[in-house]
């Protein structure tokens, strides 16, 4: 009898755990630290800890977060870092290998509407799954009006290479990232959407003047292709124009500006290798090739991009005009200093931390919020040195 109470406590204190690790959870302890910047020291703040492997962070009008976490939770952070029970209606997602619950934007509109939208991994049969976006209202504990605007397909097995990014051209459309899902031919192939940055109205219609839109045998959502795994994408507040980050395989991450209806190489031109054998892929068939376009910018080894934003309209901030991209692989920020749309030096920040950086987003304060790939993940705000 008394083995059989003890059995019942264990199952009741780990029914008690899990549930905990639904509750709201206190503010993290404040934390703040100064680290090294070639323009001299900035400082480092814990906003919120305790995030499971967090993928993307929405900054809030008044002053908080929303979070993604990779396994299917979408939480509210308070300024002061008090961590929401997860938001309630957030779509099913294929949360195995790199994907789950991916990107969140807010609408261009979401003062009056409340609207954000999310990318994500979604299930499919039979083990499948492909990227997909919602769009839903926010209220205080649930999202509701879920609509599902965009769907990869066709859907296939694995794990790999979902993307997801979201950008907004203040134009009236909606960029979407995404992966090839490692079908490395399905990047040049125009009838499917693997490796294709697609372009929408932010009603989910497709517009009439997309490259595409009136070719036979294509897909008419297809903005361009050639791509291998989109991981970054945001617009450059200066001149509109698009920017986009993506993981090579072994070497070759890359940015790109993408146009309309150009090919961007992958698998056919690529500067990584093959991660089993060190030489190309029997698909490549070198770096460059008519037709085809070159990186804007490229890494010989890869830093593993993900999330980026432009730090702009600071003219007193000496990170002012600057690019920033996390980096999974080399855990760090990168920080690439532009003129116009020149890349003239590149700095890597947060390298004393050791953690893998899957997002940044740059605030109106003048500070960047960075978030740590990890399953105890952090939401950070960074404060760039003082002006000289």
């Amino acid at each position: 009898m008394q083995r059989i109470t003890l059995f019942l406590l264990c199952i009741a204190l780990t029914l008690a755990l899990d549930a905990c690790a639904q509750t709201a959870q206190a503010p993290a302890v404040a934390t703040s630290q100064t680290m090294p910047s070639n323009a001299g020291a900035m400082r480092v703040e814990t906003i919120a800890s305790g995030l499971e492997y967090p993928w993307s962070v929405a900054l809030l009008p008044e002053g908080g977060f929303l979070v993604t976490e990779r396994p299917g939770r979408l939480r509210r952070i308070d300024a002061n870092g008090t961590i929401s029970t997860p938001i309630a209606g957030v779509p099913q997602v294929f949360a195995e290998g790199q994907g789950g619950l991916l990107d969140v934007m807010l609408d261009p509109g979401f003062a009056a509407n409340k609207r954000i939208w999310l990318s994500y991994a979604e299930p499919g049969e039979n083990g499948t799954a492909g990227t997909a976006v919602a769009t839903a209202t926010l209220g205080d504990a649930a999202l509701s009006d879920l609509h599902v605007i965009y769907r990869q397909l066709p859907k296939l097995e694995g794990g790999m290479h979902f993307g997801s990014r979201i950008a907004f051209d203040g134009k009236g459309h909606v960029f979407i990232s995404q992966g090839e899902r490692n079908h490395k031919a399905m990047a040049q192939d125009l009838e499917v959407l693997q490796g294709k940055l697609v372009r929408l109205n932010l009603d989910g219609t497709q517009p009439a003047d997309n490259p595409f839109a009136n070719a036979p045998g294509v897909r008419r959502a297809v903005w361009s292709y050639g791509h291998r795994n989109m991981q970054g994408l945001a617009i450059d507040p200066r001149t509109g124009r698009l920017w986009e980050s993506e993981h090579g395989p072994r070497g070759g991450d890359e940015i790109n500006r993408p146009e309309a209806g150009k090919n961007y190489g992958w698998p056919t031109i690529s500067d990584g290798m093959d991660y089993a054998t060190g030489r190309p892929y029997p698909e490549t068939k070198g770096r460059e090739m008519p037709g085809m376009e070159r990186p804007y910018h490229v890494w010989p080894k890869s830093p593993g991009l993900s999330g980026m934003a432009f730090h702009t309209g600071h003219p007193g901030s000496p990170w002012n005009d600057s690019l920033f991209l996390g980096a999974l692989a080399d855990r760090d920020l990168i920080r690439l200093q532009l003129d116009g749309d020149r890349i003239v030096s590149e700095e890597r920040l947060l390298d004393e931390l050791g953690a893998r950086i899957r997002d940044v987003r740059a605030g109106a304060d003048g500070n960047l919020y960075v978030l740590t790939d990890e399953d105890d993940g952090k939401l950070l705000r960074v404060v760039p040195p003082a002006s000289k």
